[in-house]
């Protein structure tokens, strides 16, 4: 199948924007050291996570135990991911010395046959691909493929993908259904992600191939992990497990026959990241329409408004349709991780900008939200109200926290969320033969060729003001450029060098054919702040609104309006305002002001937790923030959601 759209390369393309690109230089001048001094166990205000000593000790330079969790290593390749694309962007340029001496390391800890696992290596040698459910094995490979192809594509050098190809040769060799082979599959998907970007690469078949493999033989029957299960009698890492549920891993039917966003979030992302990409390459249509029907269920029926997925902090997972409780929700960052992912490429695939409007959702809240404006300090999990004395330890609160955190003993998100900003570029620009796209009004320049026409773009965003987006475009030839419309926009003008013109709009992109030479385009989208509400079925937030403007939710803080916001009411009728008395946040986003009331009981005696309901409305001046901006100003009580006084 022909790939419908490409990304730009990332060393083409430059991030200006006030608000993303402080989040950019954030990532190369914060992340990555900061990362980095914890996962050399240098930081002294976090605990050892001794990720690197176990690289040293599996190859032989330092005696001792493999410590941390059992997917440890991936907080590292994940590191070196996120490097590879600074250096990319021609950032983070001291850090190229480190990421080879660390590659050196590493090609030291492989072994003869490729294997390099520094849990089985060092505490479980004899035990090797005898866990898949938990071992982790697989996607910590799969990891290690990414950063090997992110490293290779950014510097040119090809020893940490020869690391690579080594143990991906050694999978291929392992699994599959040939005489003494292991007819398995990852518990934790992510190594059909990797294989698929060696697969470009190198275009050896077998990587391929043996995607093809993990994909066809999940959750067939007999299943394998059903089998294994009963083979260990009982779980290894997660004692959780004992009670295992073959949807937590998506292996209950087979991906293609899956319908519905099930199981663990991040999981079940990655599996349809890879079946999207694996469609793409070879045209499969069964994977191809079992992506379409889940990506409906997920955004339609399981997401949250902010973009975040899964609901329940019990084994980090989707449930069931409708149901998204706003205090105890888990939206994972790895997941919203995971769903920007697959976004990108079924649009990719379909050629439809609606995806891009879900991916920006996600972009915009959940991934921003999940870090605060220093960038060391981070949300795992993103719930949508919070009562901060509620968030008690070995509790159904035990997930929630109620302050972003230094560093987790399950490192996942934060090597996440900079591998997805210091690649950002990826989901701003793209190209097919006959056109260049812009799905991300964010403020920036690039380069790259459609078809026989090479371009230059420089992008002048102020859609979170005045909603204005200013082109400069440069081709070589006569070209196209399609321009996302966002569904918020009431209605658009375009301008192409000062005359207003109409415009073709098909599957959600505006498309403007261009001369060669230059050209200035300005797009006026319309955009006000608005209320916006769920469907009845979502019981969570009956009767409630929400206010949104453009991609951005809103959301108040204790800070500027008092504690008890649960009975707080608002009339989605009545104006809001931009408001200044609150210091402005990176990027000059806007605050937003209006009148609501507190109902207050004044029935209930002091000391008493029940009495007589005499209630009273008291008025209030209200203030919004964005809602990715939360907790920048201490501790308090947050909330998306608010009453609502007359029915919408």
């Amino acid at each position: 199948m022909a790939r419908h759209q490409k990304p730009l390369e990332l060393k083409n393309t430059r991030i200006t924007d006030s608000l993303f690109g402080h989040y950019v230089d954030t990532v190369s001048e914060i992340m990555v050291p900061y990362q980095w001094k914890i996962l050399t166990d240098e930081n002294p205000d976090t605990e050892p996570t001794y990720c690197v000593q176990n690289f040293r000790i599996a190859a032989g330079r330092e005696k001792g135990t493999r410590k941390g969790v059992v997917f440890q290593d991936t907080d590292l390749y994940k590191w070196i991911e996120t490097v590879a694309y600074c250096l990319a962007s021609g950032r983070a340029k001291e850090y190229e010395a480190v990421v080879d001496d660390v590659v050196e390391l590493l090609s030291e800890a492989q072994e003869p046959d490729g294997y390099i696992n520094t849990w089985f290596q060092v505490n479980q040698p004899d035990d090797k691909w005898q866990n898949l459910i938990e071992g982790h094995e697989l996607y910590t490979s799969g990891h290690m493929f990414e950063a090997a192809a992110a490293y290779y594509h950014a510097t040119g050098k090809d020893k940490f993908l020869n690391v690579a190809k080594k143990n991906a040769d050694l999978i291929c060799r392992t699994f599959g259904n040939g005489e003494g082979q292991i007819p398995g599959y990852p518990g934790h998907e992510e190594v059909e992600i990797g294989l698929m970007k060696l697969y470009r690469i190198t275009k050896d078949q077998k990587y391929l191939d043996q995607v093809r493999y993990f994909l066809e033989e999940r959750g067939k029957k007999p299943n394998f992990f059903e089998a294994e299960m009963k083979r260990r009698k009982k779980p290894t890492f997660f004692p959780e497990f004992m009670n295992y549920d073959l949807e937590y891993s998506q292996a209950a039917v087979p991906p293609a026959e899956q319908t519905t966003a099930m199981g663990h979030a991040v999981r079940d992302m990655y599996l349809c990241t890879a079946m999207s990409d694996y469609a793409e390459e070879t045209g499969d249509e069964k994977f191809l329409k079992a992506c379409r029907a889940i990506w409906d269920n997920m955004v339609n029926r399981q997401m949250y408004i902010t973009g975040g997925i899964g609901a329940s902090g019990f084994r980090e997972r989707f449930t069931t349709d409708y149901d998204l409780p706003n205090n105890t929700n888990y939206c994972e960052t790895c997941a919203s991780v995971g769903m920007m992912m697959f976004g990108r490429k079924m649009a990719s695939i379909e050629g439809n900008a609606e995806y891009y409007d879900t991916v920006e959702r996600a972009l915009y809240n959940t991934l921003l939200g999940s870090v605060n404006l220093e960038g060391n300090r981070y949300f795992y999990v993103n719930p949508l109200e919070m009562v901060p004395e509620f968030c008690t330890s070995h509790t159904y609160m035990d997930h929630v926290k109620p302050i972003r955190q230094k560093w987790f003993n399950v490192a996942c998100c934060p090597p996440n969320l900079a591998r997805t900003i210091a690649s950002l570029g990826k989901y701003i620009y793209a190209a097919d033969e006959k056109a260049l796209y812009i799905h991300q009004f964010i403020s920036s320049e690039t380069g790259g060729d459609a078809g026989d026409t090479s371009y230059s773009i420089k992008m002048d965003s102020d859609l979170l003001h005045s909603g204005k987006v200013k082109i400069k475009a440069s081709l070589s030839a006569d070209g196209m450029i399609k321009i996302r419309v966002p569904y918020y926009a009431e209605k658009y003008s375009v301008k192409l060098n000062g005359k207003d013109i109409s415009v073709t709009e098909k599957d959600r992109y505006m498309e403007l054919g261009l001369p060669s030479g230059e050209s200035d385009i300005e797009i006026g989208f319309e955009i006000h702040p608005r209320w916006v509400s769920a469907r009845d079925e979502v019981r969570a937030d009956a009767g409630k609104v929400a206010l949104m403007y453009g991609p951005m939710v809103y959301c108040l803080e204790e800070v500027d309006n008092g504690r008890n916001m649960a009975g707080i009411y608002v009339d989605p009728k009545e104006p809001i305002r931009e408001v200044s008395e609150i210091k402005r946040f990176i990027g000059n986003l806007p605050i937003f002001g209006f009148d609501g009331v507190r109902l207050v009981n004044k029935g209930v005696e002091n000391g008493k937790l029940y009495g007589l309901p005499k209630f009273e409305a008291e008025h209030v001046e209200l203030k919004a923030v964005p809602y990715c901006m939360w907790n920048n100003r201490g501790i308090g009580e947050m909330t998306v959601w608010l009453r609502s006084r007359i029915p919408v």
